[in-house]
């Protein structure tokens, strides 16, 4: 799951990071608002965590710009501008969530949870398919009732497909998923963890789609 994050604080920022980490995330750190702007615009996300008070271009400015140009990602505005109108106006833009500073990480990691669920139309915590369920917040697989240890990598990539499944998922969002900006890439590293996830939940449980990706159900 790749999460934008735009905060120009640099203690904030690198703490936020390692904790969105640990929840799972694949996270790319941004300071500046033009360059947040830029990235939305030319690469893929599957959320945003944006501060207001920026560098370069104004938080509200860059949730304008990405709302007019038709981007519907999940948009978390996280800032200390804590006044009725600016959560006010942040909504009317187009966030679709609210934070304000001082903030609990765990409060943070539920509503992007929420927000992720809302996008997908999905009202359930856990992630289900056939004898299969996945929870997100508990970090837990389970089979035919029985739980299945999984590394993260594994973690996210069962996560990524279950979240799209019944639709073809490609190579290149699965890859941006579980790597960000400053992670290597190894060239067979995702098929290393699709068969991994095979042998540990069955051979049949993800197609792949030759030429395109991989897809549950």
């Amino acid at each position: 799951m790749r999460l934008l994050l735009v905060e120009d604080d640099p203690l904030l920022g690198d703490g936020l990071k390692q904790g969105l980490q640990a929840e799972g995330y694949t996270v790319d750190w941004l300071r500046d608002g033009s360059q947040a702007l830029h990235s939305l615009l030319t690469e893929n996300f599957d959320l945003v965590v944006l501060d207001l008070g920026l560098p370069g271009m104004d938080g509200m400015d860059v949730l304008k710009e990405i709302r007019d140009r038709g981007l519907k990602l999940p948009l978390l505005i996280l800032t200390a501008r804590d006044a009725v109108g600016d959560r006010v106006s942040g909504l009317d833009q187009g966030a679709d969530d609210y934070l304000t500073k001082p903030f609990d990480l765990e409060e943070l990691s539920a509503r992007l949870r929420s927000l992720l669920r809302r996008s997908q139309d999905r009202a359930a915590p856990v992630l289900a398919f056939g004898d299969l369920s996945l929870d997100p917040a508990a970090w837990e697989v389970h089979q035919a009732g029985k739980k299945v240890a999984l590394s993260r990598k594994e973690f996210t990539v069962l996560r990524y497909l279950l979240e799209h499944q019944g639709r073809v998922v490609s190579r290149e969002r699965l890859e941006q998923a579980l790597y960000g900006w400053d992670m290597e890439i190894e060239s067979n590293a995702l098929e290393v963890h699709v068969h991994k996830l095979r042998k540990k939940l069955g051979a049949d449980l993800i197609a792949t789609v030759r030429g395109v990706g991989y897809r549950i159900g």
